[in-house]
């Protein structure tokens, strides 16, 4: 879904909410920098030392090797700061993530878009698609919501809060009915009420991999028998405070479930950015969006330049305007 460009005011306090949610990243990173480059010439000690602070940031060995051959290739004669460090961290990170950042784009011969939402529990699937029901709903797209995660009442009644806080119609059963029925029953009514989008939620227990693994093959199974191409996106849904082990989420629900777009959520301050990097480096998944918070509002539209910005500690309020 395409966003128009924001207001300068609004574009500046987004980007001091995403400074805010990368500080861990940012500030880590910028305090042993500072530590491995003060007083040091640029010998090969430093730039091992420097590689090894940007692999423990999560960014990534690949990144890490770059930034060393960027910096190792520059002219320091004067010595290398920590600043001469973050400016080449945001442009190389603003490389690797701008290929990657792409919005939510619903082809409209598909109705409805059925989008089929996964992730561990816990990362915040089902309230990224009440965010993503308000988005669609403000653009004035029709849409269902479908509480597919039946192992879990919390889930169901989270959604069904969720559909009444943004107008949408959610399709709900009882804990224990079988996930598949569901996203059935809510994929012949959308298609019956003309809907332009299908938000399905689903159950993210990987400790039962072999379950999972079955009974989202299964939901995807019996909506091809309304629609051959269903679902039209499997977004998978990151907890940016997960580190390293998000790496193996990705891994695992592109082996069950066909993965095609990356929401990432809870950049809160305690989040380690830096593996979004890596990711993207690995699988070049499209990110579509991040979240900062739990409002309504806190979704927005992945910014490639913005996040190397923050990741890096680099610029300010006033750059995210220009």
């Amino acid at each position: 879904m395409s966003e128009k460009s924001a207001p300068p005011e609004a574009k500046r306090g987004w980007f001091t909410q995403l400074k805010a949610g990368l500080s861990r990243t940012s500030t880590s990173l910028s305090d042993n920098l500072t530590s491995v480059l003060t007083k040091r010439k640029l010998d090969a000690d430093t730039l091992d030392e420097l590689e090894e602070v940007l692999i423990r940031a999560d960014l990534g060995i690949a990144m890490a090797d770059r930034i060393r051959d960027a910096i190792s290739k520059g002219r320091h004669e004067k010595g290398l700061t920590a600043d001469d460090v973050r400016q080449v961290l945001a442009i190389e990170v603003a490389r690797v993530l701008e290929p990657v950042a792409k919005p939510f784009e619903l082809d409209e011969k598909d109705k409805p878009h059925v989008m089929l939402v996964v992730g561990v529990n816990g990362t915040g699937k089902t309230t990224t698609i009440g965010k993503l029901a308000h988005q669609f709903s403000r653009a004035g797209k029709g849409v269902m919501l479908a509480a597919a995660d039946t192992f879990r009442a919390a889930a169901i009644d989270q959604l069904k809060i969720w559909g009444g806080r943004v107008g949408a119609e959610v399709v709900a059963k009882d804990v224990g009915t079988d996930p598949a029925g569901v996203a059935y029953e809510a994929l012949e009514r959308a298609k019956a009420e003309g809907k332009d989008v299908l938000l399905i939620d689903t159950a993210g227990r990987l400790q039962n991999k072999g379950d999972l693994m079955d009974e989202l093959a299964k939901i995807i199974r019996v909506m091809k028998k309304i629609d051959d191409s269903a679902p039209h996106s499997v977004v998978l849904v990151l907890d940016a405070t997960t580190g390293q082990n998000a790496i193996s989420q990705v891994q695992t629900f592109q082996e069950i479930a066909g993965v095609t777009n990356l929401v990432v959520t809870k950049l809160d301050g305690t989040a380690r950015g830096g593996i979004l990097v890596a990711i993207a480096e690995r699988f070049e998944l499209p990110i579509n969006a991040i979240g900062v918070g739990e409002g309504i509002e806190d979704l927005e539209p992945f910014d490639a330049h913005d996040f190397a910005r923050a990741i890096a500690g680099a610029g300010g309020e006033n750059d995210a305007a220009a």
